[in-house]
């Protein structure tokens, strides 16, 4: 009976320690992509470039997580860029892999001609 006892405190201690014990959070480098594109372009050029990125991940592995959107803000702030993408990384060395990967060339070559202007921002996320 002692043991059995003992046995049900033993797991209720150690229930309790894993209950109040914080999950840490895996930090993710993220890169962060916006995009305004040239007044010139088409829904059909553009539909090509968003199609294109959004094959990265498929073919880079160091492509932790990908995400993407087109901008809906009622604030009009976004100074012309319509595209957020972000790709994220385990590790800088993913990072150092994916920049000059062919793939990511590759989409670079069919974003080119319909780019005004990118805006590019790195960083580790926290919570």
């Amino acid at each position: 009976m002692k043991t059995l006892f003992l046995a049900i405190a033993l797991m209720s201690v150690s229930l309790m320690s894993n209950a109040q014990t914080p999950k840490t959070a895996t930090k993710m480098l993220r890169h962060a992509v916006l995009f305004k594109f040239k007044d010139t372009s088409s829904p059909e050029d553009i539909k090509k470039v968003e199609e294109a990125f959004r094959a990265l991940p498929t073919k880079i592995k160091e492509i932790a997580d990908f995400e993407w959107g087109i901008n809906n803000s009622p604030e009009n702030l976004n100074q012309g860029f319509t595209h957020l993408f972000f790709v994220s990384f385990k590790s800088e060395k993913d990072r150092e892999v994916y920049l000059p990967h062919a793939a990511h060339k590759a989409f670079v070559e069919v974003l080119g001609p319909h780019l005004d202007k990118v805006l590019v921002l790195d960083y580790w996320a926290g919570k």
